[in-house]
């Protein structure tokens, strides 16, 4: 099962490692737990009996950044963060756990895809996040 980041320290952190695979319109950041450290909770006592369930770093956790000024339509900020997660899940084999974002970084142009959520959007969006998922080495 993959987590959903929400919190704005989590998107920070992985937001400021390198970005680990680009595309002309998404970027891909990763973070994960360096082998043999434990994940420190404020909440947690003082001597961990495990991984805390709350654990960011654990297991899968995914970030989405679609900002409005580069998919202007509601419509298609849905569609493209839809597109992510599911590009994310057939990946998942291949690619380490740990704290993933994906990032819209470039605008969707609307006079080449005038409908908000047409077939050739999702087309577009789903081949482009396969070849930067594709390209990443585990």
């Amino acid at each position: 099962m993959i987590g959903r980041l929400t919190s704005a320290a989590d998107f920070q952190r992985a937001l400021q490692t390198r970005q680990l695979s680009r595309s002309p319109h998404f970027a891909a950041h990763h973070l994960r737990q360096r082998p043999g450290a434990p994940a420190q909770l404020s909440t947690a006592p003082a001597e961990p009996t495990g991984a805390p369930v709350d654990d960011p770093v654990c297991g899968w956790w995914l970030g989405l950044v679609v900002p409005k000024r580069h998919a202007r339509r509601a419509v298609t900020r849905t569609l493209i963060k839809r597109q992510m997660r599911e590009a994310l899940r057939r990946h998942q084999q291949h690619l380490p756990p740990g704290q993933w974002v994906l990032r819209l970084r470039a605008p969707i142009d609307p006079k080449q895809f005038p409908s908000a959520a047409s077939d050739a959007l999702r087309v577009a969006v789903r081949t482009e996040l396969d070849k930067l998922l594709g390209r990443i080495t585990p």
